[in-house]
């Protein structure tokens, strides 16, 4: 009985969670995210304020700066805390990340510190419409392994064409710098899905 009783609350849990999953593409890069808001499971959370994630990302040589470098997938796991600001749909956010890749024998991990905005668009009575951007930086001293420093930002443009069902159009750049070398990890446009659950 308590097993059932519990696994009902989860799913009850889960069906009123704004959660988001996102796949993201190209011609050649495929990127899979998700986050978990932290509100949803702990009382004393705010909704929409805490998440936790992850993104895989699986680029191709020829998005980065070497078409020959044998870049492997990114992995990164991240946190965030976010807050509206005022009642014009504005949103800013302070996170963390904890990334892995690697490129030809050099492993690259960092912990890199960021920022990250989003805005609803006033104008959209329609379809509602969003802006979203972040930037994320890892100096020397929160590089490891091979790393030097890392940098990543990013743009997406969201369309909500059916209820919590986004249409992203974006942009991306990763720099993983080496101590041997700098070096441009992704640098591309992308088009993809972001559910909220």
């Amino acid at each position: 009985m308590l097993k059932k009783l519990t696994l009902l609350t989860l799913s009850s849990v889960a069906a009123f969670a704004m959660h988001t999953a996102e796949i993201n593409i190209n011609d050649s890069d495929l990127e899979l995210g998700a986050k978990l808001d932290m509100g949803q499971f702990y009382d004393t959370v705010e909704p929409d304020t805490v998440f936790v994630g992850f993104k895989f990302l699986n680029a191709d040589d020829k998005h980065s700066e070497n078409d020959k470098a044998g870049i492997k997938p990114y992995y990164e796991v991240n946190f965030l805390m976010q807050r509206d600001i005022g009642d014009k749909g504005m949103s800013i956010g302070l996170g963390m990340k904890l990334n892995y890749t690697k490129a030809a024998k050099s492993d690259f991990m960092s912990i890199p510190l960021g920022a990250e905005f989003g805005y609803k668009i006033p104008a959209s009575d329609l379809i509602p419409m969003s802006v979203h951007g972040s930037l994320y930086y890892a100096p020397s001293v929160l590089s490891f392994s091979d790393a030097d420093s890392f940098l990543e930002y990013r743009l997406s443009y969201d369309i909500e064409v059916i209820p919590n069902g986004n249409i992203t159009l974006g942009y991306r750049r990763i720099d993983t710098n080496y101590e041997a070398a700098d070096f441009k990890y992704n640098s591309s446009w992308f088009a993809g899905f972001k559910f909220g659950f």
